[in-house]
């Protein structure tokens, strides 16, 4: 469902089809949420990246062989909006990450709350804030990849484009891509601006013949043909 966030840039957990974002998970790794944040709320975030307050450290990514563009990672605090959405989204996302491994066989469980998980994070030394901000141009892309930072890993993870197709960039289609041993398969998600992707980070559980089989995804973005693509990403668990 396509509902404005709340004045204070949350957005309103009731307002959409969970039960129906849950089964795209299950089935494809991803689920979109679409008008998680408004274009106003888009275009103040991405003018944030010119700033050099708030973050903790910039990313150019030929250098490390991500791929081309570059991003930054937030520090702490986050700005506030992104905080709220990380804390409400986590709390939403728990209950399937618990599934998925009780499925998998994986003892791991996550908390409630987000705060508590972050805890968990920090004391196994993980504490570097991972929430980031990206800028791609023209013939810049990200290669294929998974966003793991230590120990303590939370399987799911969110992006939200800020900027709107066709009119501020061309191409820089957010890509998945599933292994298996049934094969592979890769999936375009088409996002409009103020819209979320919520995607596996490293894999999930699918039903086979035999029972449920391990399926493991990575993610990137396609070469941006024109203009400038900006996207927050967030991801739950903190860095060593």
């Amino acid at each position: 469902m396509n509902t404005a966030p709340s004045q204070c840039g949350a957005m309103q957990p009731a307002t959409y089809n969970w039960a129906g974002m849950e089964r795209s998970l299950d089935t494809h790794g991803n689920a979109v949420l679409p008008g998680l944040l408004t274009a106003k709320q888009c275009d103040v975030l991405a003018s944030r990246y010119a700033q050099d307050e708030g973050y903790r450290t910039r990313i150019v990514m030929a250098r490390h062989g991500f791929g081309r563009g570059e991003y930054k990672y937030f520090s702490y605090p986050l700005p506030p909006l992104l905080d709220r959405l990380r804390h409400v989204l986590y709390a939403r996302l728990a209950p399937i990450a618990n599934r998925w491994n009780l499925q998998l066989g994986i003892d791991t469980r996550y908390p409630d709350e987000l705060d508590a998980f972050l805890q968990r994070c920090h004391e196994a030394g993980q504490t570097r804030p991972t929430p980031l901000i990206l800028e791609y141009g023209e013939g810049d892309y990200n290669c294929l990849h998974q966003d793991l930072y230590g120990e303590h890993v939370f399987p799911l993870q969110v992006a939200i484009l800020l900027s709107e197709p066709g009119r501020d960039f061309d191409g820089g289609e957010f890509v998945m891509t599933e292994l298996s041993t049934k094969g592979q398969r890769a999936d375009v998600v088409a996002l409009r601006q103020g819209d979320a992707v919520v995607f596996t980070v490293n894999q999930r559980p699918a039903m086979g013949l035999r029972g449920v089989r391990r399926v493991a995804m990575r993610h990137g973005v396609s070469r941006i043909r024109s203009g400038q693509r900006h996207t927050v990403g967030l991801i739950f668990h903190d860095a060593k």
